[in-house]
């Protein structure tokens, strides 16, 4: 889909939806039809049409990291040998402790957050990615601004 289709999809009625679903993902298509003027079925056809456009992802539930045992989060800056592209994408795929890796410009190619229940336990999780590359990391202390959804555009 082009970006002038997709600017066509978000027309106001679908930019008031999204800012709800923001607020509150799990609003039912009926409360939702209430706070923007839409029938339920309106609703969820408009949702749907989101959702194959790709303007809509999915849903996620937030779980805090420290409930789960992992209190110590990290971002990673990993710089590949030669040839190890593919292969530490993989090992970021299958390695449950890395809720985030993204491919990136510069010096270094990934991006990776990872959490650990303490800082042995991140040492550990490092060591299987060094034997690909140069590992930089950087422990998160506090975040001021934690995951928040995109503005919409009015």
């Amino acid at each position: 889909m082009t970006d002038l289709q997709l600017h066509d999809q978000l027309d106001e009625t679908n930019r008031r939806l999204l800012r709800e679903l923001h607020a509150d993902p799990r609003l039912s298509m009926s409360e939702l039809g209430r706070r923007v003027g839409l029938s339920a079925p309106a609703v969820s056809e408009r949702v749907q049409r989101l959702q194959r456009a790709g303007v809509i992802t999915g849903f996620r539930m937030e779980v805090d990291p420290a409930a789960l045992g992992l209190p110590v989060a990290a971002y990673v800056r990993l710089r590949p040998a030669p040839g190890q592209l593919d292969r530490i994408a993989a090992l970021a795929v299958k390695t449950e402790q890395v809720s985030e890796c993204h491919r990136i410009t510069g010096e270094d190619c990934f991006l990776i957050k990872l959490h650990a229940p303490t800082v042995a336990g991140l040492e550990e999780v490092l060591d299987r990615f060094l034997v690909h590359g140069q590992t930089v990391s950087s422990i998160v202390v506090t975040s001021p601004v934690p995951g928040r959804p995109l503005p919409i555009p009015d």
